[in-house]
């Protein structure tokens, strides 16, 4: 989560970021100037520069912020429990702070997410699941692997940042409630029985 500061110093710094943000949704990094900045957060040029170099560092230090509170929402995870939850037809709780979370900073996710927004960011996103899924398999006992681990976790990784992206793009049109019990559902029995297909 944020760290504790000065609450002056936080919603100067949230201001510049929605700022950032919009801009970035309107017409993309290369083409905000710091003016462009000041005008849409209402601030001036002297507050931009006590806390951030340029618009880059803006953008990185925002990143960063965000991917760290990622990592703590999902570092509690345990694919046992997933499969527990999913057995009663509930999601998992750490599925649903993570889509709160997401849906808190919607406009964020879905420009840096998005076509306009940085190309390299879902690929530390997905990083940030592809090594915390690691992580977690790993504790398991290797008689309970039945295929090789790394292609579990490229899927699980690949197939949750596409749901997420998909819910961004479309509006969010579904609940965060709903979304968490989807993943939680789809990261135990797969997509085509969480659709309600069933074998012969």
């Amino acid at each position: 989560m944020q760290e504790k500061t000065d609450p002056r110093i936080y919603r100067t710094k949230l201001m510049l970021r929605n700022a950032l943000i919009e801009l970035l949704e309107e017409k993309g990094l290369e083409a905000i100037t710091i003016r462009d900045l000041m005008q849409q957060a209402g601030l001036n040029r002297s507050t931009f520069y006590l806390h951030y170099r340029d618009k880059y560092d803006l953008l990185e230090r925002s990143k960063e912020d965000m991917l760290k509170d990622i990592l703590e929402i999902v570092s509690d995870i345990d694919p046992v429990h997933i499969m527990n939850f999913a057995a009663r037809n509930e999601p998992h709780p750490v599925f649903l702070e993570l889509f709160d979370f997401f849906t808190q900073h919607a406009v964020f996710f879905k420009v840096l997410l998005g076509p306009k927004g940085d190309p390299a960011y879902p690929v530390q996103v997905k990083q940030i699941m592809l090594q915390h899924i690691f992580n977690k398999l790993s504790l398991l006992q290797s008689d309970q692997i039945a295929m090789p681990r790394e292609f579990i976790i490229a899927y699980l990784a690949s197939a949750n940042l596409g749901v997420i992206q998909h819910w961004l793009e479309h509006g969010m049109q579904i609940s965060p409630r709903e979304m968490a019990l989807l993943i939680t559902r789809m990261a135990t029995f797969g997509p085509l029985q969480t659709y309600g297909l069933k074998g012969e």
